[in-house]
């Protein structure tokens, strides 16, 4: 059976809606938390902590894999002085940090 123009006109109405739907709800939802102190305070504190989680998860990671987690550290080191360093450039502390940690897993 193939499908009519009216049929899939109709599918694509409804997931236009329900796709629009989804992406708007947030949005409407949050506008009138803006001016929440826990909202603002979320906002301060989130990305910190989901780095450390990461960073955490990274050094867990490498210390059960690989048995070299003071590789993982010492990188990680390198990583977030790079960042202080220069100003807070993201690609080149994420860079210098992942050539230092390849650099020591296969030299040391």
């Amino acid at each position: 059976m193939t499908p009519t123009l009216g049929y899939l006109l109709a599918l694509l109405a409804i997931t236009f809606v329900i796709d629009f739907t989804l992406r708007a709800l947030p949005f409407k939802i949050l506008e009138p938390l803006r001016d929440s102190r826990f909202v603002s305070d979320m906002a301060v504190w989130m990305p910190p902590g989901i780095m450390l989680i990461l960073v955490l998860s990274t050094l867990t990671q490498s210390a059960q894999e690989t048995g070299r987690w003071w590789a993982a550290l010492v990188a990680t080191s390198v990583t977030v002085a790079v960042h202080l360093l220069s100003g807070r450039k993201l690609l080149w502390s994420v860079g210098i940090g992942t050539v230092c940690y390849v650099a020591l897993l296969n030299w040391l």
